[in-house]
């Protein structure tokens, strides 16, 4: 009955929970269906750049204490100040998102993104990080409420661009080396090392 009655309201149910990850400072809001397109990631490290994300854009704008937006599937990964305890205020920020849902407002605002472009040149070697990318470490990155992305290979060298969570987590340098690196290194020889890119 009142799902019928918030329909009739023009409201979406909404459900949201949360879920920790590695980075202590990070915590996934995980909504009961798809915020943007699958496979999809926005990451937002600081309100200018989030001009084209209108939630990420309120978020930033009415609490201080958020240092970075993500989106991705069915979760927005918010970043806090470290002086901040989630104690204080995930049950504010979970209501926020969950009202800002309800009231079918949009996350993105596609005319104002600068879209990614596919470089179909892509040597062999780059080809084949990017599957490994895809099919082994994406998944695992995503379920911490991060994402990590190709960035560029040279020389031997991989640099990838780590995101949401992932981005200033303690333990991102170490899951970085021991193990996407040695992944890498497993599937295509010619990789030396792997670098994370800041944004």
């Amino acid at each position: 009955m009142a799902t019928q009655q918030q329909e009739k309201q023009g409201k979406k149910p909404v459900t949201i929970y949360t879920e920790s990850n590695p980075n202590p400072n990070s915590m996934k809001f995980v909504a009961n269906f798809l915020l943007v397109e699958e496979g999809r990631s926005y990451d937002f490290p600081d309100a200018a750049s989030a001009s084209y994300a209108p939630l990420a854009a309120e978020l930033f704008h009415n609490f201080s204490f958020v240092e970075r937006v993500f989106y991705m599937n069915n979760f927005v990964t918010v970043t806090k100040k470290e002086s901040v305890d989630w104690a204080d205020i995930r049950q504010e920020l979970m209501q926020f998102i969950k009202e800002y849902l309800e009231a079918g407002k949009p996350l993105l605002d596609m005319s104002q993104a600068r879209e990614s472009t596919v470089d179909e040149a892509d040597s062999e070697v780059v080809k084949q990080i990017k599957d490994v990318l895809e099919e082994y470490i994406k998944p695992a990155v995503e379920m911490d409420g991060g994402a990590i992305t190709f960035d560029s290979y040279k020389d031997g060298v991989v640099k990838v661009l780590l995101q949401g969570s992932c981005s200033g987590c303690p333990s991102s340098t170490v899951t970085l080396k021991a193990g996407i690196e040695s992944l890498l290194k497993r599937a295509v020889p010619e990789i030396k090392t792997v670098e994370a890119v800041e944004v």
